[in-house]
């Protein structure tokens, strides 16, 4: 029977449910900065709260986790009444939508290894998921709201989900307990989001052989 809000929830059924309060006021935050009414705020919360997971189950072959349980509808719900409330503070503020961002990707990376590795897949796919759960719901966010997605530019993002797939495996090597392993990685990849944007560190851009970048007339 699909777990509810009475079950007894775990520690990564607890993050899951912060990351999608997180991304939910991420995706509704842009869409109200856009002048979305509220049903089509509610979608952008709600498909940037839930992609990357959905995507990630398809790959897996899993049905899709929200469609087993309403909490995450019921989630993003909350997320659209905090935003309506507090919007004055949530709308305004530009480093309020990158630490919802930030703290979402962080989250559902380490939701996204955990939910691969319990499906039995090697190390290298469950990095892949928890960088897939972490990104995909921003990409398809900034697709709705016709923005250039965060994870096909130079931002360090995708790749901030990639290294804390790879801190989550060197703390089970080191032989970190489970909840300090998933609260460690999930750190890594807050941190290295963080860090890159304050630093300004990005990957460099491809250009095509011969282009030095100068524009002509």
């Amino acid at each position: 029977m699909p777990a509810e809000f009475g079950s007894k929830m775990d520690f990564v059924t607890v993050i899951d449910y912060i990351g999608t309060f997180a991304f939910a006021i991420s995706g509704i935050r842009l869409a109200a900065a856009k002048n979305f009414d509220i049903f089509g705020a509610y979608v952008v919360g709600f498909v940037t709260a839930i992609g990357g997971g959905t995507l990630r189950d398809l790959l897996l072959g899993i049905t899709p986790f929200w469609m087993e349980q309403i909490s995450y509808t019921v989630i993003t719900a909350i997320a659209l009444v905090f935003v309506i409330i507090f919007r004055k503070f949530v709308v305004r503020l530009d480093n309020t939508f990158f630490i919802f961002d930030a703290v979402g990707i962080a989250l559902f990376t380490v939701v996204g290894v955990e939910k691969s590795l319990d499906a039995g897949f090697p190390m290298w796919v469950n990095i892949i998921m928890g960088a897939i759960t972490g990104a995909a719901g921003g990409m398809f966010r900034d697709i709705f709201i016709n923005e250039v997605p965060l994870i096909f530019r130079k931002d360090i993002y995708a790749v901030a989900c990639v290294f804390g797939g790879i801190v989550y495996y060197v703390c089970l090597w080191a032989g970190c307990g489970h909840v300090l392993t998933q609260s460690l990685a999930a750190a890594a990849v807050f941190l290295a989001r963080v860090l890159s944007v304050r630093f300004g560190i990005s990957l460099p851009s491809l250009r095509p052989i011969g282009d030095s970048g100068r524009k002509t007339d």
